[in-house]
């Protein structure tokens, strides 16, 4: 069987993408072809790094990102608290709707794949995720399952107790930021019994603080696929892979308590920081070296000099936040009366 990594991006995370792609060449991962799916159509640097590398690919078939994000749209589209909650935000009907893009993992070239989100580095081999894959259909290797629930279904519906069991739920729950999974798992005659049960009213129990997450863990839920999660099910034997997390550092690979990390997640730290850093500002990450090692390994005489922002720099981005935020408050306001701000 044909074995891939699927990454999402696009040129706003391009500095990311670097990194996760050179750190898929050293540690382990070299021969392990990839594609990219595009976020959106803003690729031009993308398509100029990825002629360069003969392993990787982009992800062109425009029916199936077409068809997922008609499956998506129509799945949002039919929770009610969700569109009037993104009303009065200003927010398009699909929050972030080229995030779940990554649903064409399943329509790509690969039998078994690993999904990486941009803001991810590899550490260790990936071997035993596909030799996992062997035995189930979805595996996972994270700690979601340790966090609130409501981050991936809403709490607050009755209509949750009646679907799951919630004891058992929250010990399947993922990040879908990192997952493995294989071809036609997720297809086009499945989708549709989902998409039937969703907008006949099951839309209402997918949490609104998250993308496509929601929508996946929902998918392998009320699927019953075979899931497994090695952080749950050997959660003594792995490590952590968030970058809250203290790890050692060791000629630039990460280690918890000893055990190498099979990878690390920069989930919600903002990609506008990554690339102020890129730029040569002194920006504090977490891991910093380490993730600026793998974005310049192939072009180190590119590697910047950190400086601090100036003082004029630092004052306008303080107003204009201020600008936005107190914009935001106003038309959250005027929302709420019922006025258009048109």
């Amino acid at each position: 069987m044909t074995k891939g990594i699927y990454i999402l991006g696009n040129d706003v995370v391009f500095d990311h993408l670097v990194a996760l792609l050179n750190s898929l060449e050293v540690n382990g991962a070299k021969d392990i072809p990839v594609c990219i799916i595009p976020y959106d159509d803003n690729l031009q640097k993308v398509r100029v790094e990825i002629a360069s590398r003969s392993n990787v690919t982009l992800f062109e078939n425009t029916d199936s990102i077409d068809f997922w994000e008609d499956f998506a749209t129509q799945a949002w589209t039919s929770h009610k608290k969700a569109q009037k909650v993104w009303q009065a935000k200003g927010w398009r009907q699909v929050h972030c709707l080229g995030m779940h893009r990554k649903f064409c993992c399943f329509d790509g070239p690969f039998d078994k794949f690993v999904y990486f989100d941009a803001d991810t580095l590899l550490m260790g081999s990936l071997d035993y995720i596909y030799h996992k894959l062997d035995e189930f259909d979805w595996v996972a290797n994270d700690f979601q399952y340790k966090s609130d629930l409501n981050y991936v279904f809403d709490l607050s519906s009755e209509k949750l107790a009646e679907i799951f069991q919630l004891d058992r739920l929250k010990s399947q729950i993922f990040c879908a930021g990192w997952f493995a999974s294989k071809k036609g798992v997720l297809n086009r005659h499945n989708s549709v019994e989902l998409l039937n049960k969703l907008t006949s009213g099951e839309a209402e129990i997918l949490s609104l603080r998250g993308t496509d997450q929601p929508l996946f863990n929902y998918f392998v839920a009320r699927s019953d696929i075979s899931f497994y999660n090695f952080a749950y099910h050997q959660a003594a034997g792995v490590t952590g892979n968030h970058w809250s997390s203290k790890f050692d550092v060791i000629d630039y690979v990460l280690y918890d308590k000893g055990r190498r990390l099979t990878y690390l997640h920069y989930m919600s730290i903002s990609a506008a920081k990554f690339t102020r850093l890129c730029a040569g500002e002194d920006v504090e990450i977490p891991y910093r070296e380490v993730f600026l090692h793998y974005r310049y390994l192939n072009s180190p005489e590119k590697l910047p000099n950190l400086a601090p922002p100036n003082l004029l720099l630092r004052l306008g981005r303080n107003f204009k936040s201020l600008a936005v935020k107190n914009f935001n408050n106003i038309m959250f306001k005027l929302r709420s009366f019922g006025i258009d701000g048109d």
